[in-house]
C-alpha cells in the first residue's frame, strides 16, 4: 500500500502544485513576486495559513454541519489570517508593509478554501496539516522562482533587502548574480510576471511529457512486458 504522506508531498510539491498544475492564486502570485523575497515572505505566511486552517478545520469537521460549512470554513480561514497579519505586523513589520493589502487577501485564495473543502474536511488533524504544508511549500517555492527569475533578469539582484524584510539572519541571502547591471523594467512589471510564469508552466508541462515518454520506454522494456 502506497505511502499516503508521500502522495500528499509529490501532490502539494509537483503534480497539484498550486500555481503550475491548479493556476490558482495568481493576483497574489504575480503582485507580490518582483522579487524572490517577497514572494518568500507572501509564501511562507499563506502556509502557515493552510496548516493552520487545515488542522483546524479537520478537528471541526464533526462539528460543522454540511448546510454551513462554506460560510463555516470562511470564517474559520478569515480567523487564521488575521491572526497571521497581526504576528507579520508585530514581529515582520518591513514584510507587513511590503506585501499590504495583500496579507488579508489569503481569505479570498481559492487555494486555501478549496483544500478544506476537499482535503481537511475528510481527513484526520495529521494528514490535514500535513497537506497544508506540502501545499503551501510548494505554493512558496512557485513564489520564491517566479520572484528569483524575475529579479535577475529586472535588476540583477537575488533576494534584494531579505535582512530588512525577514530579519537579519537572511542577510546572507542577498546576492549580486549580474554585476553593473543596468536592469531590464519589463520583468519587474506585472507583464513581466505574466511572461516568467507563462515560461515556467510551459517548462513543467514539458518535464512532466518528457518524465511520461521516459516511463512508458522503461515499462515497455521491462522483462513482464517482453514476456507479455
Amino acid at each position: 500500500m502506497s505511502n499516503p504522506y508521500a502522495q500528499i508531498s509529490r501532490d502539494g510539491l509537483w503534480s497539484n502544485n498550486i500555481v503550475f498544475a491548479q493556476v490558482l492564486a495568481l493576483c497574489p502570485t504575480l503582485a507580490v513576486t518582483g522579487t524572490a523575497t517577497n514572494g518568500l515572505g507572501m509564501g511562507l505566511a499563506t502556509t502557515a495559513v493552510l496548516v493552520m486552517t487545515g488542522l483546524l478545520i479537520s478537528l471541526l469537521r464533526n462539528v460543522i454541519t454540511p448546510q454551513v460549512r462554506i460560510p463555516a470554513f470562511i470564517i474559520v480561514i478569515a480567523m487564521v489570517v488575521t491572526l497571521v497579519e497581526m504576528a507579520l505586523n508585530a514581529w515582520v513589520h518591513e514584510l507587513y508593509k511590503v506585501l499590504g493589502l495583500f496579507i488579508p487577501l489569503i481569505v479570498t485564495n481559492c487555494a486555501i478554501l478549496g483544500r478544506a473543502e476537499a482535503y481537511a474536511s475528510k481527513e484526520n488533524g495529521a494528514r490535514a496539516a500535513f497537506d497544508g504544508l506540502m501545499m503551501g511549500i510548494g505554493f512558496t517555492l512557485a513564489l520564491v522562482v517566479l520572484g528569483a527569475v524575475r529579479e535577475i533578469l529586472g535588476s540583477g539582484t537575488l533576494f534584494a533587502n531579505a535582512s530588512l524584510l525577514l530579519g537579519p539572519a537572511f542577510k546572507h541571502l542577498e546576492l549580486v548574480i549580474i554585476p553593473d547591471y543596468r536592469g531590464f523594467l519589463l520583468m519587474i512589471l506585472p507583464p513581466g510576471g505574466f511572461l516568467v510564469l507563462g515560461f515556467l508552466m510551459a517548462a513543467k508541462r514539458i518535464i512532466e511529457r518528457r518524465r511520461g515518454r521516459s516511463g512508458a520506454i522503461e515499462a515497455g522494456c521491462s522483462p513482464a512486458a517482453h514476456g507479455a
